[in-house]
């Protein structure tokens, strides 16, 4: 762990093992910290904040951000292996969002923003009680962070809160998900000896116990939460940290729709919908809902099912997989649970479903695809985070926007036809934090990312997931 600049156990010495999801293979162990490691982490953090220039020293900071940059990239191969083997991530994701992509701007963006963003403004005169005054606004840094990210894509979330609230002048407490821990300890690592960033400025926190991360929403040295996972913990956070008011950014839960509209080339459309089996659908975005016209049902199933006949999966080495575990055995009985929970309640299981015969090691889940799925069955309605697909048959394109809408979810979505002025109209009446147009790609740190509804509050990266790690100041002057 990096706690107060120092690479460190925790302070009892106990350790917990880092498994490989798909061997189920011990890979090693890491420091398992207590409530005590935890804020003593805090207080590092308010230290750094109240007792450096690090809130107002903007080429300092930005300097420290380039320093990682370049110390990652000197172990990015290194990096890569290690979220291949405590992810279970496919190793061709690693190109793209697991790892390349993010590492591409993640930082940089951030960096770049330090020397662009209008951290001062200037307003009119005022004449407020006769006094004429001139008026200003400045922006300056919320204070302590505690960033809590997810074992889906870890090092991905973990870049893309790391850059903006150092670049906002922020220190910050990481607590990494236990699933997966290594990437976040290798960061921390390479801070400590590869940076200039102040002792007490980033803090990086292991545990197996999730409670211990709780411990940054009740403190009240902590000044927001920053938290990607599930809808249950993000309403957990903001209950816990309201008697410190604190301020949250909560990316959470998805159940994101793929909306083929009739007049679409369903030939070379809905095969990409078997895409939502990549890293074993464990991603918040993934388009698990799959609409088409009534009519069209069975032509959409029959070519779905010949396409998800062609997903690759198993060994997550294989650079010919899209597809490897789901991340503990724990998730792959919570999928298995609603796949029966599918059968059960009326849908057709039309591909997979089972545990694949031929992996009889690791935590391997079929590509699943269920087919004449009522939007009301609990497949369609709650997060499997799994590889799951469900059919739902609409009747008109106002019935399908209404489907689409209906789901406590927004956090994104896909909208395809012949015609791409007919799907942004579409597109703008979904409900939604971000929509792919006829399979655009809106990701990067300069786009927000984030949800409506129970999807969350706030964004992720873009100017404004970098503006909600500022406080804003009203100033004035005698004119």
């Amino acid at each position: 762990m990096l706690i107060d600049g120092k690479l460190v156990e925790a302070e009892s010495g106990h350790r917990f093992d880092n498994v490989n999801p798909a061997t189920e293979e011990v890979l090693g162990h890491v420091a398992d910290a207590s409530n005590e490691d935890m804020q003593r982490a805090i207080t590092a953090a308010r230290r750094a904040f109240d007792d450096t220039d690090w809130s107002t020293n903007r080429a300092f900071r930005k300097q420290c951000l380039l320093q990682l940059q370049a110390a990652i990239e000197g172990e990015r191969e290194q990096l890569r292996e290690e979220l291949i083997a405590e992810v279970g991530a496919p190793r061709l994701l690693t190109y793209a969002p697991q790892l390349d992509s993010p590492l591409k701007d993640g930082l940089l963006w951030p960096a770049e923003m330090i020397d662009t963003f209008e951290w001062e403004r200037t307003l009119p005169n005022g004449d407020m009680m006769g006094i004429n005054s001139r008026r200003g606004v400045w922006k300056e840094a919320i204070g302590v962070v505690g960033a809590i990210v997810p074992w889906n894509f870890p090092f991905e979330v973990t870049i893309n809160k790391l850059g903006p609230i150092l670049a906002t002048g922020n220190t910050m407490v990481l607590k990494p998900a236990p699933d997966t821990p290594w990437n976040a300890t290798r960061l921390g690592r390479l801070i400590a000896e590869q940076t200039d960033i102040p002792a007490g400025v980033v803090n990086v926190v292991t545990s197996s116990d999730h409670l211990v991360g709780e411990e940054l929403t009740l403190s009240p040295m902590v000044d927001m939460i920053s938290f990607t996972g599930s809808t249950v913990v993000g309403q957990r956070i903001m209950e816990k940290g309201a008697p410190t008011l604190k301020r949250v950014f909560l990316e959470l839960g998805g159940k994101s729709a793929m909306l083929v509209l009739e007049d679409a080339d369903f030939a070379n459309v809905i095969p990409g919908a078997a895409m939502g089996c990549v890293h074993a659908g464990q991603g918040c975005a993934i388009q698990t809902r799959v609409l088409v016209p009534r009519s069209r049902h069975e032509e959409a199933a029959q070519i779905l099912a010949d396409g998800m006949a062609g997903v690759t999966y198993g060994d997550p080495n294989d650079a010919g997989n899209l597809m490897g575990p789901v991340i503990s055995a724990k998730q792959r009985d919570r999928v298995e649970g609603y796949i029966k929970k599918g059968v059960d309640e009326g849908a057709t299981l039309a591909v997979g479903g089972g545990r694949p015969p031929h992996l009889p090691k690791g935590w391997f889940i079929e590509p699943t695809l269920f087919t004449n799925v009522d939007n009301s069955m609990t497949i369609a309605q709650e997060e499997i985070f799994g590889p799951v697909l469900s059919l739902i048959a609409y009747d008109d394109e106002a019935d399908a926007v209404r489907i689409a809408n209906d789901s406590k979810y927004g956090l994104s979505g896909g909208v395809f036809s012949s015609n791409e002025k007919h799907a942004e109209a579409v597109a703008r009446r979904i409900r939604s934090g971000s929509m792919s147009i006829n399979g655009g790609v809106w990701y990067g740190a300069d786009s927000p990312y984030g949800g409506y509804k129970t999807s969350g509050i706030g964004r992720q990266n873009g100017v404004e997931g970098f503006e909600q790690h500022l406080e804003t100041k009203a100033v004035a002057w005698p004119a």
